[in-house]
């Protein structure tokens, strides 16, 4: 019997070690990094431009920024869903080539140190990291889209966002008069806002880099929301080199933000993602992810210190 019951303990405390292993894992890989931007100034009325391709005209945001030292202008795409601002590994390489000393890279560790502006706002960090990704900067061709890396929401950490869609202009301000602001979540620097459909209460994932749908969710969520025996749209999209199979559907819903109903037109989801994502999108209560299209003909401002945004 008492064979019996110190084989019991062991178990227990085996099984509780793993959960807290499990839950601590999951904690260190998923909470992002410190904050290690220096940003002084402000960047109002900055153009954004869009792109596009045959499928999608509103495929990923991209925002003008200017490399210190270099007087050339590259783009970074705005991404929502990535905690921390990064650059692309072969675009940098491509400006280095022609403008030598001006980046310093610290190929062992993939981080580089560097600054670059938007507008009058400044942005420094010699913890930058480098991602093996992007494509040799077109220097020939002045309207080229030569994207250098990625902006994430330690930046909107630092500065009140603003995204005026119906303008195509964005501004990064410290201060602003917060009327009717509405309260949403942001965990991990993740931008959770809350919503409703059909007086059902939701937590969408604000992630820019799903730019060009309305909504994303899970395919029995899809199957519930999409117009029954509607034409099914399929594509490839693209996360960070890996191929993903996308299906959208045609939706007549109305999605409630703070006190304005928005038009839902279409609804998604998404095959190929991991186990690992998807238990995670459940886990953290997630019902889907929204881009940029619902807000096309508004204005979004985000105050991501304080969890307040607007949508008008």
């Amino acid at each position: 019997m008492k064979l019996l019951k110190k084989i019991t303990l062991i178990i227990l405390t085996i099984i509780v070690l793993s959960l807290l292993g499990g839950y601590f894992y999951f904690q260190k890989k998923f909470t992002p990094t410190e904050n290690y931007l220096n940003v002084s100034g402000i960047a109002e009325n900055i153009p954004i431009k869009w792109i596009s391709s045959n499928e999608n005209q509103h495929e990923a945001l991209l925002i003008p920024v200017q490399i210190d030292g270099i007087d050339k202008t590259f783009y970074m795409q705005f991404d929502s869903g990535s905690p921390i601002t990064v650059f692309y590994k072969k675009s940098l390489e491509s400006i280095s080539k022609k403008f030598p000393n001006r980046i310093k890279t610290d190929s062992v560790k993939k981080q580089i140190s560097t600054g670059f502006t938007i507008g009058n706002m400044k942005i420094n960090s010699a913890l930058f990291q480098l991602l093996n990704y992007g494509s040799v900067i077109n220097f020939d061709n002045p309207d080229a889209e030569n994207i250098i890396g990625t902006i994430g929401t330690d930046l909107l950490e630092k500065r009140i966002t603003v995204l005026d869609f119906k303008n195509n202009k964005c501004s990064f301000l410290e201060q602003i008069k917060e009327k009717d602001f509405t309260a949403f979540e942001f965990k991990k620097r993740k931008i959770l806002i809350p919503s409703k459909i059909e007086n059902e209460d939701l937590k969408l994932l604000y992630d820019t880099g799903t730019s060009g749908y309305e909504l994303i969710t899970q395919k029995e969520i899809w199957e519930k929301y999409k117009i029954k025996n509607s034409l099914i749209k399929t594509e490839k999209g693209n996360s960070w080199g890996n191929t993903l199979d996308v299906y959208s559907a045609s939706a007549k819903k109305k999605i409630q933000f703070g006190n304005l109903a928005l038009n839902l037109s279409e609804v998604t989801y998404i095959e190929g993602t991991s186990n690992l994502q998807k238990f995670l999108m459940k886990r953290s209560g997630m019902q889907g992810m929204i881009g940029n299209k619902l807000f096309l003909n508004h204005k979004l401002i985000l105050d991501c210190k304080n969890e307040k945004y607007k949508l008008e």
